[in-house]
């Protein structure tokens, strides 16, 4: 009997545990499954909240561009640490910035003016007239965009000859020829970089911002590669880096609009209404760009007037501040631009108005104390990123004080940078051309006074200055332009 109980016990006990177990699984599939219900619910209130007004849409927007932006942006700085490494302030990167000046410069006047054009009459032409309609208006600005660019391109390196002695002028004979050697290699990233920005801009108009936001961080990765892969190669790394980065992300936009149903082949296309209201759009979008754009030609030319180095130490200092400037003012402006410009067509200026003014405050708000970080760390950031290998003490002290300068922009270039994409929205890009005149007139004034007083860093202090200015003139148009229209539709 007792081995009977014994046994009787040992399978009572058996099952006791078995049942024991079995609750505590069912215990923990319940709790797993209350987690999995919770994180569903919060996934469908955030979609139920994404959904609601303008202000939330652009907020959610601009939060996945921002993050993916921001992935690409560090790259970049990953990339700017192994060059300085490499080549700290001496005259290869000199040579190297100063032949990127002319392409950048063609870069953002002649594609990103098509792409400012373009994006808000696309959007028009798709929610008015269909698909069908928008496909044949971008293909037709392809066509035109491409030959355009080709043609620059191959004029801009059979003329370099010509203007880069007189954009570096306090270059040596022996630097001067690497920039012109350096600038014909890097000239076909002109039409690589002008069918990206185009291409970017048209997926962002589907709202398929993710894939445009993320794309840009394989030219960084690209060239980080190269310059660690060929350490022989010397500054020429970096051209070709660039050059292969910028093939690989053209390829990929173009499958991603693909994918989104859009053709990327271009084909040429007889005038209509469409395609001259962009053309119509693109002379004033492109004289402000271009009249803008020329500040930073300006400032790279009176720089390489100074003391060795000053190019590439005004080079450090503007990628700095241009990390945070970029992640807020691409991930806001290319967020912002599809629902301005579906909520112009429906014509509800009161909405308008309200974006508008919500979205100026919150800039304000967030970039002032993000200024203030900058200029009390400005030493111990480039410390932290530049200070090894070719980039010295003395460097340091150089960037930072540049560095600085350029800081007091943060402010006034985003909430400028908000404007000018409203104005595009608003297709009255004439008020681009007049600010963009005055602004290059207030930089070189600021540069030959600044520069006078506190050498270098005196080019970030106007182009602060300049910023200010732009915006407050800028502000000043749109909101008596968004008061005249509500007056004239009540």
């Amino acid at each position: 009997m007792g081995k009977n109980w014994s046994e009787n016990a040992s399978t009572y006990g058996a099952i006791f545990n078995l049942n024991s177990i079995d609750s505590l699984s069912q215990r923990k599939n319940n709790k797993h499954m209350e987690i999995i219900q919770k994180i569903l619910g919060n996934i469908t209130s955030w979609r139920k909240w994404t959904k609601g007004s303008i202000n939330r849409q652009i907020f959610t927007a601009t939060i996945l561009i921002g993050l993916l932006t921001g992935l690409s942006k560090f790259a970049s700085v990953g990339k700017e640490l192994i060059v300085a490494w490499r080549f700290g302030t001496g005259d290869e990167l000199d040579s190297f910035v100063m032949a990127m000046v002319v392409p950048s410069f063609v870069i953002s006047v002649v594609a990103g003016s098509f792409s400012s054009a373009l994006i808000p009459t696309y959007i028009k032409v798709r929610e008015q007239q269909g698909q069908k309609a928008a496909q044949q208006l971008f293909s037709g600005i392809m066509t035109r965009a491409i030959g355009l660019l080709i043609v620059t391109a191959i004029a801009i390196a059979i003329t370099a000859p010509i203007y880069l002695p007189l954009l570096a002028s306090g270059f040596s004979s022996e630097k001067l020829d690497l920039t012109t050697r350096l600038l014909w290699s890097l000239s076909p990233s002109i039409l690589l970089s002008g069918i990206i920005n185009i291409w970017g801009g048209v997926l962002n108009a589907g709202e398929k911002f993710a894939l445009a936001a993320v794309s840009p961080i394989i030219t960084p990765l690209t060239t980080a590669a190269m310059l660690l892969a060929f350490p022989s190669w010397g500054i020429y790394a970096l051209v070709g880096g660039l050059i292969c980065g910028s093939l690989i992300e053209m390829i990929i936009l173009g499958i991603g609009l693909l994918q989104q149903g859009v053709s990327v082949r271009p084909q040429w296309s007889k005038q209509d209404a469409n395609l001259n209201l962009v053309i119509k759009q693109y002379f004033p979008v492109i004289i402000g760009a271009f009249l803008m754009c020329s500040t930073g030609l300006v400032d790279q030319s009176m720089a390489a007037m100074l003391s060795p180095g000053s190019v590439a130490a005004l080079g450090y200092a503007n990628r700095v501040i241009a990390l945070p400037l970029t992640l807020v003012t691409l991930a806001l402006g290319t967020a912002v631009v599809p629902y301005f410009s579906q909520t112009i067509a429906k014509r509800d200026w009161r909405k308008i108005s309200h974006t508008f003014n919500y979205y100026l405050r919150l800039i304000f708000m967030t970039t002032i104390p993000l200024t203030i970080f900058f200029i009390l760390a400005s030493k111990l950031i480039v410390q932290l990123l530049f200070e090894r290998g070719s980039f010295n003490a003395e460097d340091t002290q150089v960037v930072s004080q540049i560095q600085v300068f350029y800081a007091l922009q943060i402010p006034f270039y985003i909430s400028a940078i908000f404007v000018v994409k409203l104005i595009n929205s608003l297709s009255i890009n004439h008020f681009l051309a007049w600010g963009s005149a005055i602004n290059l007139v207030a930089n070189i004034i600021g540069n030959y006074i600044f520069v006078q007083w506190i050498g270098v860093a005196g080019i970030a202090l106007s182009t602060s200055c300049v910023y200010l200015i732009s915006f407050v003139f800028l502000y000043i148009l749109t909101k008596k332009h968004l008061q005249k229209i509500s007056l004239e539709n009540s």
